[in-house]
């Protein structure tokens, strides 16, 4: 009984502790597991499977047959000869059976290089399925970045929220007794009960978030147990959101060599570069080598089986050289689609430098107004709690009402909540140019 009771107990603490994810955890775990990742890297193998066909083209193919017939002839011709597979044949068999042997060898010896250059477009197709594994995986892990950062902040949030409960708590405790000593009255009392639980409200809330946040992740990372879900809170430090920020030229400029995105239009235009060499290679002549042996037996021959083989057994070998003249237009459209694709991924690669330098200057703009907007917070909330400091102090000595220190326990909680906010989203975005100037988060 006591063995039951302890493993009981012990069970009742594993299921309540929650394991605790560190972001490096988090991306990890969502590089392996999320199903879009997964779904391109379907897609790099399908990529690298047409490198091997377009490979296994450069080299001749190889084909063996045979065939077997039974011809039934009701009313044969006696004294008549015929013909059968090449020879002379004077039976009157109603009945007879025919059989060939052969291995035929083709070759495409040159085509204007459309089969070599097949096989570097289908290579590029496969880096362009890795770049875009990358670009998935880099979004996932710009969006797992956010939510951490944004379950880490409410979690502070939470603290703060709680610590000026035990303060609501506090006074409404402090105004009860003093109603019984009636030097206060109800109506300031019901203030201090409505503060009270208006902060309790603020932490539902916030802890009603704060599990919606857990959740957004918790799907992120494709899992679907029941399991409780929480994440390390790293420490944070005034001085993580007082860094110098990455200036916008010195993240561009390094992540123009590091963001699969970019690299991803260049591909394209290298691949369109040679569609446009495959297209124009359709006016060249292609030259084709072709060797075929074989054999053949028929019951009208006396022979032996093993004799007819052998006496029919025959050697060709030939070479086809195809010249276009006139193909409808086909080579011209090909030609003219080909240069088409590429002006798109000029334009592309064009439209994704705008595109990321934008981002970054976002994040630029977003760390240099939140840190300004931090530093500014400090001074607010120092002053904020020097003053809710005295006025608490004249409301003890009851110098002062209750809507006064209302008031500045008011101005003291949105000057904390500023600045925590300020605080997280400086780090957020300083971190987020650090991932586009170096392709990688730190935990």
């Amino acid at each position: 009984m006591r063995k039951y009771i302890i493993f009981i107990l012990l069970s009742i603490v594993t299921t309540a502790e929650a394991k605790r994810w560190t972001l490096n955890e988090c991306i990890d775990y969502a590089i392996a597991n999320n199903i879009s990742l997964r779904k391109t890297s379907l897609q790099r193998m399908s990529a690298t499977e047409d490198i091997l066909q377009s490979q296994a083209n450069l080299f001749p193919t190889l084909n063996g047959s045979t065939s077997h017939n039974v011809t039934y002839r009701p009313w044969p011709q006696n004294g008549q000869e015929s013909v059968q597979n090449g020879y002379v044949v004077s039976s009157v068999d109603k009945v007879y059976y025919n059989g060939s042997y052969g291995v035929n060898l083709n070759w495409t010896v040159w085509n204007g290089g459309i089969n070599k250059n097949t096989v570097r477009l289908n290579r590029l197709t496969e880096q362009q399925a890795e770049l875009d594994s990358a670009i998935t995986a880099n979004s996932i892990q710009e969006q797992i970045l956010q939510l951490y950062v944004q379950i880490v902040y409410s979690t502070e949030a939470i603290k703060v929220f709680e610590k000026n409960l035990e303060t609501s708590r506090y006074n409404e405790e402090r105004g009860k007794a003093m109603v019984e000593n009636k030097l206060m009255s109800k109506a300031d009392l019901s203030q201090l009960t409505s503060q009270r639980a208006q902060d309790e409200y603020s932490i539902v809330e916030s802890q009603s978030n704060l599990r919606g946040y857990k959740r957004q992740l918790k799907q992120l990372l494709q899992i679907v147990d029941d399991e409780d879900f929480d994440v390390v809170t790293p420490e944070t430090t005034d001085e993580m959101a007082l860094q110098p920020i990455p200036t916008i030229s010195d993240v561009y400029i390094s992540s123009l060599n590091n963001r699969p995105e970019i690299e991803n239009a260049k591909v394209g235009i290298e691949s369109s570069n040679l569609s446009i060499k495959m297209a124009k290679a359709q006016r060249l002549p292609t030259l084709g080598l072709n060797a075929t042996f074989g054999t053949n037996t028929t019951s009208m021959n006396s022979n032996a089986w093993g004799t007819q083989l052998k006496n029919n057994f025959a050697l060709g070998a030939g070479l086809t050289l195809s010249i276009p003249i006139i193909d409808g237009r086909k080579t011209k459209t090909a030609v003219n689609k080909a240069l088409i694709q590429r002006e798109q991924y000029l334009l592309s690669l064009e439209e994704k430098q705008t595109e990321l330098h934008s981002t970054i200057e976002n994040y630029w703009l977003q760390a240099t107004n939140n840190q300004s907007k931090f530093i500014a917070a400090k001074e607010v909330t120092k002053s904020a709690q020097e003053s809710y400091d005295m006025l608490s102090g004249k409301y003890k000595e009851s110098i002062i009402n209750i809507v006064e220190l209302m008031t500045g326990r008011d101005k003291l909680l949105s000057a904390q909540q500023n600045e925590l906010q300020s605080k997280f989203l400086t780090i957020l975005n300083i971190e987020m140019l650090e991932f586009y100037k170096n392709g990688t988060l730190k935990n």
